[in-house]
């Protein structure tokens, strides 16, 4: 609907000679247009600026637009590692070869320490196996801010990708000797079951567990070099103090709940379980217990990274 206002002009006096000024064009009020302009909600804004809570830190939208970036350092990690080597991908192989190799003189020959119808060799290296996917995760993500300075000091991108990205070589060194344990199987005369379906969560956890504590190690490397060095320091007592070589089984019962406090205990027994099948079921109440200490102390690293996080350019 249109409306005319009509405005009147008052007489003014004129001189002679003048000629009357010709009267103003009526304004012309569109009244339904402008009540839709006063309804109409402005635009949404682009970008939003809000204070930080315990929920919006770890900006997971983020990190999938820089996909692709966490997919090149990725690769760029796995190349480089075997770059100019002779044995190349055996290296993959030696370590976990010869750790279980070392952990079956010591408990097979010396010791005898039974392992439940597994044969010591295989009994070492499924524990091997879940050992270097933690170890590995929490060295290499410890160091991948230092070992990254000119990235972190001068271009942006969301810092969280460094640490994550080296879980790729993880992955694949796991894949790779896992595949070797299935030719030893059979020839140790050892079967698989049903049970290996579930190793990949065994796995995922574990690498949880390593990367929550790479995430913290690295926020306090940048500060504190010193971290840097302890973590090889404390890496091979942590080793015998979880149930890499042996059964838990074996432990005195008095000693078992300190064992028990450590996560990987839980989560080697579930991971030669889904192997071997040999030693029985483990305790699922301590399977419980360490999954959701390492979904914890993955997300207390995650916070205390993420919190340092605008720091690392400064003090790197």
């Amino acid at each position: 609907m249109t409306e005319l206002a009509n405005f009147s002009v008052p007489h003014a006096s004129l001189d002679e000679g003048d000629s009357a000024p010709p009267p103003p064009p009526p304004a012309i009020v569109d009244v339904a247009t402008s009540e839709s302009q006063a309804t109409t909600a402005p635009p949404e804004p682009h970008v939003r600026i809000r204070p930080e809570n315990a929920w919006s830190m770890l900006d997971l939208r983020e990190l999938w637009q820089f996909r692709d970036l966490m997919r090149s350092l990725a690769m760029r990690d796995v190349k480089l590692r075997y770059r100019q080597t002779a044995l190349g991908v055996i290296w993959v192989l030696f370590q976990p070869l010869l750790g279980a190799g070392i952990f079956a003189v010591v408990f097979g020959l010396i010791t005898k320490t039974p392992t439940f119808g597994t044969p010591h060799f295989l009994f070492a290296y499924g524990g091997m196996l879940m050992w270097n996917a933690f170890s590995g995760t929490l060295s290499k993500a410890s160091t991948s801010l230092i070992g990254n300075t000119q990235l972190v000091s001068k271009v942006y991108f969301p810092r969280l990708i460094l640490p994550l990205s080296t879980a790729m070589s993880t992955v694949i060194d796991f894949v790779i000797a896992l595949a070797l344990l299935f030719v030893l199987m059979p020839m140790f005369g050892i079967r698989s079951s049903t049970a290996i379906l579930t190793l990949p969560l065994w796995f995922g956890f574990m690498v949880l567990l390593g990367m929550g504590l790479g995430l913290f190690c690295a926020a306090m490397t940048v500060s504190y070099r010193d971290v840097q060095y302890i973590i090889p320091v404390l890496l091979p007592f942590l080793l015998y103090a979880s149930p890499v070589g042996y059964s838990i089984n074996l432990v005195p019962h008095k000693l078992k709940l300190w064992f028990h406090l450590n996560p990987m205990t839980a989560l080697l027994e579930a991971s030669r379980w889904a192997l071997f099948t040999t030693e029985g079921s483990p305790s699922w109440r301590a399977v419980i217990y360490s999954i959701l200490v390492t979904i914890g102390i993955f997300m207390l690293g995650a916070s205390v990274f993420v919190r340092m996080e605008r720091k690392f350019a400064d003090v790197i």
